[in-house]
């Protein structure tokens, strides 16, 4: 053979193997749910770019009755950007170098991961990057952080064909639900935990029961405290679930299952009770099997924290798929 080509095909063979062995040993990212690991110095951290910082990502989460972070943050200097820091989903890389960047690198130390970079020739620079760039860092990995809850998830033994049967959709459900009340238009999930329960409920109504104009909050309000009334209440008589008035629920537009949907994040009580929590619920406007199909998520976890109870039930939902 000749020399050259066999010095080529060596070659080749030597930077493909290389490229294999490197792909397939990233390792597997690790961490708890909704925690975001910060590298940067101490200086920085101890001043108006770790206060941004925390302002930002570790701000209140919406509709929460308590106060809890919408991310827990570790902080390491930039000296331990190795081990174990590295295996973390979401890192966030803060630095003072001579250039001005905002940069997002995916699966870079292991998989899945998303690493953030940002890095300014001054502490005002930083703080200009930071305040531009937090919401698309908030949204990419709240995005991540639902992912990674859809993949965790050890699915329930539970039939599912009765939900795929009456509402035309399919869940990944994990293990500990169960049916708790079901009829024709209206389906309940709970799991007991520790601390209380968790809980799903789908339903469906006229395309027409939701108003989309300045008034669609009142619309989902009415809407899911009549549901309350028919079937959530709790020992005693005039115990129904209602929609808590002295919170006013958030309201956001967005895409589910590829339809216009209404996401409201509020808390819960029980009239004439003690009981309450926090809710999401997501009203889905299906045209196309004209109604409007609600899928709604709430909590009771008392003196107990809810943000990942909750992360959990809106994962769950964002798994649906509208057959």
């Amino acid at each position: 053979m000749n020399k050259t080509l066999f010095l080529l095909l060596f070659t080749t063979m030597f930077f493909f193997s290389c490229e294999k062995k490197n792909v397939n040993t990233l390792r597997k990212a690790t961490g708890k749910i909704n925690t975001i690991s910060v590298i940067i110095d101490d200086q920085l951290w101890n001043g108006e770019v770790g206060d941004s910082i925390r302002n930002k990502f570790a701000s209140p989460v919406i509709g929460l009755p308590e106060e809890e972070p919408l991310f827990t943050i570790n902080q390491y200097p930039a000296k331990l950007m190795e081990g174990f820091v590295t295996d973390s989903r979401i890192i966030i890389i803060v630095k003072k170098e001579n250039i001005n960047e905002f940069s997002l690198t995916r699966n870079q130390f292991a998989t899945p991961q998303k690493v953030f970079r940002i890095s300014g020739k001054t502490t005002s620079e930083i703080l200009k990057i930071l305040q531009s760039s937090a919401p698309k860092i908030i949204e990419i990995s709240k995005e991540t952080e639902i992912a990674e809850n859809q993949r965790i998830t050890s699915l329930s033994l539970l039939n599912i064909e009765k939900i795929t049967k009456k509402f035309h959709i399919t869940l990944k459900i994990p293990s500990g639900y169960l049916y708790s009340y079901q009829n024709n238009q209206f389906l309940w999930l709970k799991k007991e935990i520790p601390s209380g329960n968790t809980n799903i409920l789908i339903y469906q109504l006229p395309y027409t029961t939701l108003k989309k104009d300045n008034n669609v909050i009142e619309s989902i309000i009415k809407m899911r405290d009549s549901i309350g009334k028919l079937y959530i209440r709790g020992t005693e008589l005039d115990t129904n679930m209602i929609t808590d008035e002295g919170y006013a629920p958030y309201l956001f537009k967005l895409k589910l299952a590829g339809n216009e949907t209404f996401e409201t994040k509020g808390t819960w009580e029980l009239k004439n009770d003690f009981m309450s929590g926090p809710f999401v619920n997501y009203s889905i406007a299906d045209e196309k099997h004209n109604r409007i199909l609600v899928l709604e998520g709430f909590c009771y976890s008392p003196s107990k924290e809810e943000r990942d109870l909750m992360h959990e039930l809106e994962s769950i939902i964002k798994s649906i798929t509208i057959l």
